[in-house]
């Protein structure tokens, strides 16, 4: 698989991948507390079955570490990804 460039598009709050003419998308809330929420995951129709949203994602948690952020998974897609790779829970936020 390809592997395609990270974009914080802070300005319309979601990260994205430009591939072929389409926007893949994982949209967010920031807080002013260190907190990010995932709320929406789009792939568009022609870019479905090769792995992009996954690769979206893995990118998106790598940047949330990095920027030292806590993670809240609104988005289904994200908390699935979560439940099958639990090393990624340690950016959750806990309650």
């Amino acid at each position: 698989m390809k592997d395609y460039t990270l974009i914080d598009n802070t300005e319309e709050k979601q990260y994205e991948f430009h591939i072929d003419g389409y926007l893949a998308k994982i949209e967010y809330i920031k807080t002013n507390k260190g907190a990010i929420y995932l709320t929406h995951t789009e792939v568009p129709i022609p870019l479905e079955g090769r792995g992009i949203a996954t690769q979206l994602l893995e990118k998106v948690l790598k940047d949330i570490e990095a920027k030292d952020l806590r993670l809240v998974p609104l988005c289904p897609f994200v908390v699935g990804y979560l439940q099958k790779n639990p090393d990624w829970r340690r950016l959750v936020i806990r309650k």
